[in-house]
This record gives structure tokens, C-alpha cells and sequence, in this order.
């Protein structure tokens, strides 16, 4: 033990007298998630020399696989793909992936004010409050459109959107409480937030992003399971997207190595990162905005970028995960789909693998509930979100063989999730930084897309957007 520690003090003088490593190469891509994946896939296509800098020891971002055994993994990050989700569907076609249905079978649970009912899994909840709000939560499609997915800053009304939250809007137009406490059931995992801490104006991009250039974007959509963003799901986990890509990348991707700055020269740019210093002609920056606003620029940022990044947090997200035998709610009939007022785990969904054993149950902790919990003891925790799935699926819940979860707020290299948003008066102001480049400095990231932000799709999409940036420059 005496010896390996010696070394590392070794090895550290060794990289200092040296200085660190260099390389060359047309663009360096600042994250090995799949916005920065996709954009390197893309330019060495197009025959330009590229390296990917990773701070994490691994590739796949908000990706991430936890093996359950018998070859199974649990998606403890991003899960579902869906309609109108092209870009991601095309590039796991393109790797060889398998996709299969997220299971959607027999009833879902609605626990509202003690009250467990039943509702078919493709059908809404029956509660006279979600009935008469409906109306006015569709509305918001209209909105949506009107806002567009381009510039919502531009839009006509974008400073009155822009200055009120999604909660005020919800006090206005919602009538009954049942109506927005699935509101706000709804936005805990789709933001890690709250009704009150996101921009109207940021919701309606939101929503106008879950679609695509042929069928516009729809809170339902969003949403829902069959025919929504969490139709399906990847065999082999989401993170073997990304590390596909790295494969193809091989000696291209360079891990364990935080970027601490940039900067621009006549004709090119160096990142430095930890023990490594990358030269090239364009650099594409592929993380969630808030860390970009971590690393240092010479010349500085423009005011506007810089002020965007600082108000634009990524949302508080726990998931957790119950591994069981089987999937014993399939037993009796229930989709493994709820949703609750009563929190931690207020949304939960089947999560098992395709082949149908074990049985896994996926719930979300988000938003404020995710803010409190976070704060207790993982068993604390556990034994909430374990009474939560029994609540919703019977006793057997309580008694999983493993227990599984990820606080990605506590991931110092991704800062919660799924998402980044903003809030009153920062898209108005300052969204206009959001996607445009910076002198050699491109920007990507899921948060950067048109269309489905926040989601792998947009992820890759953004990746794609930027890399046609660089390949149009000289």
C-alpha cells in the first residue's frame, strides 16, 4: 500500500515537470454525452480530425447504466424514446439498438387525497377536477405553437409569457385543485422543478419542442406513455448509445479530464483540461449550461452568454429503482404506471427489462420533494419511496432484493437533471445567447435544440446542429 501511494505523488511531479499533453486536431468536443458524442460522430464523417474531453471516468452523460444482473441493467438516467423523436430513433437503428415498448398494459394508479382509483393505462384519470381542467391544459398547445421553437424570445407576447410562472398561470386558469396538483405531478419529473420556479414563456418552448418539423410539439404528447415520450425503451440501457459512439471514436476520446479554459487565438483555440491541452481550429461545448459557466474564456464571454448561463440551473432529480422477482403488479393487472399527491416518489413506471425478469420499478423523486429527501439518509428515503410503491401496487413493494438510486444533483460534472430552465425574465433577456455561437466556440447540449430539449433526441440534434456549424466555417 506504501508503494502504490508513492507513486501517485510520483507520477503528479512527473506530469508537472513535463507539463501536460498535448494534441491536435480540426475540433475538440467538450463532453462525451450524446450532444458531444453526435457532434464528433458527425464531423469525423465528414473527414475533419476530432477529440472529445470528458471530465467524467466514463462516456454517456445523463446516460447511465446500473448492471441488475443476468446481463440487465437499470436506466438510472435518461429511459424513453418516442414518436417524432427521429433523431435518436435513427441513430440507434444506425448502431445496431433494439428498442421495445415501455409496458402499458392494464390499469395505471391515481392516489389523490388518500383515494386510490383505477384508470386504463391508454386513458385519463376519471377525477371530475382533471375532466374540467383538461380543457384549459390542452390550451396551452395553442400558446405553444404561437411561441414556436426558433426564438421564443421573438415571439409577439414573449415578455408577457416571460413574466409570470407556469403557477400563476395555473391559478388563473385551472378551477380545481385536483387539476393542478396533477400539474404539478406532471412537471416534478419532466423539469425537476416546480409550477412556481419556471417561465410560462420556457414551458410553452417546452411543449412546442415535443414534436418535429412535420407535427407540432403537445403537452399530451409529452406526457403520455403510448404514442408519447415514454413509449419505449432501449435494450441494452441508454448509456450503450454513447458507448457505441465512443467505439467508433476509439483513441479520439480522452476521459478524466475536466476542462478548466478556453481560448481563442488568431486562427484556433486550446482548451485545457487537467493534464491534457487540446489545439484546434473550433471547439464545440456539450454540456448543461450551468457548467459552462464553470469554465474560464479568453477573451471573456459576452455579457449576455455569461448572464444566461448564471440563471439557468439544471432541475433536482432523484430516480429510484425497486428490483423484485418479477413484476408482481402485472399479477394484477396494473401497468405499473401511478401518479400521487403524496410524494417522495410521486410518478413511478414498469422499468423491467424486455425479457420481462426481474421486476423493476422506477420511481421519480423531483422538484421540491426531490429538495427535502436529498437531505435525508438513503434509508430514509428508501422506506418513503417503498411505501409509495406499495400504496400504489400492494404490500409485496415493500420487499424488494435491491434497492437502487441516483441523486443527479449531487453528479458534480452534470448538476442535476433532466433538464436546465429558467425562469421569469431570463428567456426574454437572455435566450438569444442561448445557441449562438461565440466567436470559435460552438454550443450544444439538449438544452440547445429546437426540438425536444431536455430529451436524448434533442440531445443529438443539438450535437448534429452544432458540428454543421463548425463544417461550414473555414
Amino acid at each position: 500500500m506504501g508503494a502504490a501511494a508513492a507513486a501517485v505523488p510520483a507520477a503528479e511531479a512527473k506530469r508537472r515537470r513535463h507539463g501536460p499533453r498535448r494534441r491536435r486536431a480540426d475540433v475538440v468536443v467538450v463532453g462525451a454525452g450524446l450532444a458531444g458524442l453526435t457532434a464528433a460522430r458527425a464531423l469525423k464523417r465528414a473527414g475533419r480530425s476530432v477529440v472529445v474531453v470528458e471530465a467524467r471516468d466514463r462516456v454517456g452523460g445523463r446516460t447511465l447504466n446500473h448492471a441488475i444482473g443476468g446481463g440487465d441493467v437499470a436506466d438510472m438516467g435518461a429511459a424513453f424514446v418516442g414518436p417524432t423523436q427521429d433523431h435518436i430513433l435513427a441513430l440507434i437503428k444506425s448502431l445496431g439498438i433494439k428498442t421495445f415498448p415501455t409496458y402499458n398494459t392494464g390499469s395505471n394508479v391515481q392516489l389523490i387525497k388518500g383515494v386510490r382509483t383505477l384508470y386504463p393505462a391508454e386513458g385519463l384519470p376519471p377525477d371530475p377536477g382533471v375532466t374540467q381542467d383538461l380543457p384549459a391544459l390542452l390550451g396551452l398547445d395553442a400558446l405553444a405553437k404561437e411561441v414556436g421553437v426558433n426564438a421564443p424570445w421573438n415571439a409577439a407576447r414573449a415578455a408577457e409569457l416571460d413574466s409570470q410562472t407556469l403557477a400563476t398561470w395555473a391559478e388563473a386558469n385551472l378551477q380545481t385543485e385536483t387539476g393542478k396538483t396533477i400539474l404539478e405531478t406532471a412537471v416534478q419529473p419532466n423539469w425537476g422543478a416546480e409550477p412556481r420556479d419556471l417561465s410560462l414563456l420556457y414551458v410553452l418552448f417546452y411543449i412546442a419542442a415535443a414534436g418535429n418539423e412535420k407535427n407540432p410539439g403537445s403537452l399530451v404528447r409529452l406526457i403520455t406513455t403510448g404514442g408519447g415520450a415514454q413509449e419505449s425503451r432501449v435494450h441494452g440501457g441508454t448509456q450503450l448509445i454513447s458507448a457505441k459512439l465512443a467505439k467508433a471514436l476509439a483513441g479520439r476520446v480522452e476521459l478524466g479530464a475536466p476542462v478548466r479554459g478556453i481560448t481563442q487565438r488568431k486562427g484556433g483555440v486550446q482548451v485545457h483540461a487537467e493534464g491534457l491541452e487540446v489545439h484546434a481550429r473550433h471547439v464545440i461545448v456539450a454540456i448543461p449550461p450551468t457548467l459552462t459557466g464553470q469554465i474560464e474564456y479568453h477573451p471573456k464571454l459576452p455579457a449576455k452568454r455569461a448572464q444566461l448561463v448564471q440563471r439557468m440551473p439544471q432541475g433536482t432529480l432523484i430516480k429510484c429503482e425497486a428490483i423484485y422477482d418479477t413484476p408482481f403488479w402485472r399479477d394484477d393487472d396494473l401497468s405499473g404506471q401511478a401518479v400521487a399527491d403524496v410524494g417522495p416518489a410521486r410518478t413511478t413506471f414498469d422499468s423491467t427489462p424486455r425479457d420481462g425478469r426481474p421486476g423493476v420499478m422506477l420511481g421519480f423523486v423531483g422538484g421540491h420533494d426531490a429538495r427535502v429527501w436529498a437531505e435525508r439518509s438513503k434509508a430514509a428515503r428508501r422506506a418513503a419511496v417503498l411505501k409509495n410503491f406499495a400504496d400504489y401496487f400492494g404490500a409485496e413493494a415493500l420487499k424488494p432484493k435491491s434497492y437502487l438510486e441516483q441523486d443527479w444533483s449531487d453528479e458534480v460534472w452534470t448538476r442535476g437533471c433532466p433538464v436546465g430552465f429558467t425562469a421569469p425574465g431570463v428567456l426574454y433577456e437572455y435566450g438569444a445567447a442561448l445557441r449562438r455561437p461565440v466567436g470559435r466556440i460552438h454550443w450544444a447540449g439538449t438544452e440547445t435544440s429546437t426540438y425536444w430539449i431536455g430529451y436524448m433526441d434533442g440531445a443529438v440534434r443539438s450535437g448534429q446542429r452544432a458540428a454543421a456549424e463548425v463544417l461550414r466555417k473555414k
